[in-house]
């Protein structure tokens, strides 16, 4: 429980600019975005930061496990993963001409939910965020 607790307050986060570009500029295929190599190396990232965190204190917990006589010592090991979260870009990337290109929003859409323990977040997502939780209070 105490690595699972130690863990689970760690959060590790990839900061891009409100700029950076979220998909390619060019389709892949008709209809078809895929993440911009910003994008791809900021989740890269994160997830290699986060296994390195997780693993260094695993290692750190498996050798207090046992006392030097080999009396076990009551710590369980967790492997509950540290909070990953990449910031970048915007939405706005998606707007042409007053309108939502439906193509690009879906091809982030999907991306960004098929990425298994990372948060991606826009910087104006995480403003709206800020703004309801401070109108909340």
């Amino acid at each position: 429980m105490r690595s699972k607790g130690l863990i689970s307050s760690m959060l590790f986060c990839e900061i891009k600019t409100h700029e950076t570009e979220l998909l390619a500029r060019t389709p892949y295929r008709s209809g078809v975005f895929h993440a911009s190599k910003e994008l791809g190396g900021g989740v890269a990232q994160v997830q290699v930061t986060a296994n390195k965190a997780q693993q260094l204190i695993s290692r750190e917990f498996l050798d207090r496990i046992y006392e030097d006589d080999g009396t076990p010592i009551d710590i369980g090991l967790s492997t509950t993963r540290p909070r990953q979260v990449v910031v970048i870009g915007s939405l706005r990337e998606f707007i042409h001409n007053g309108a939502v290109n439906p193509a690009k929003l879906s091809s982030f859409e999907l991306y960004r939910t098929s990425i298994q323990d990372v948060e991606i977040i826009t910087f104006d997502e995480l403003y709206q965020r800020a703004c309801f939780i401070v109108e909340d209070r």
